[in-house]
């Protein structure tokens, strides 16, 4: 059974960083592409970033620069560095892993303060 768990989020500063973690189980992953997606309250989730298993990246216009995704096939693991963050980048965060339907998990918090 795919589980993905995400951790790393929290409240920090406009400008600051954070590094999102997320923990992939019940298979291997290292040939599937992954990625990262956010909700912000009242609205639609959106894409941000994708990494496929051969490591070619992805990003949103809206982090591009600013955010990179990486992962860890090793260990099943990808991450989401985010610097520079904004107000507007407050979210939930939730990575998942596209197989033939697409597994998500259970996100995590980033708020950032003005």
């Amino acid at each position: 059974q795919v589980q993905l768990v995400e951790s790393g989020g929290g409240l920090v500063q406009a400008g600051g960083s954070l590094n999102l973690t997320c923990a992939a189980s019940g298979s291997s992953f290292s040939s599937k592409a992954m990625g990262w997606h956010r909700q912000a309250p009242g609205k639609q989730r959106e894409w941000v970033a994708t990494i496929s298993g051969g490591g070619a990246k992805r990003h949103a216009d809206s982090v591009k620069g600013r955010f990179t995704i990486s992962r860890d096939n090793a260990k099943n693991t990808m991450y989401l560095q985010m610097d520079s963050l904004k107000p507007e980048d407050t979210a939930i965060y939730y990575c998942a892993v596209y197989l033939s339907k697409t597994y998500w998990g259970q996100g995590t918090q980033v708020t950032v303060s003005s």
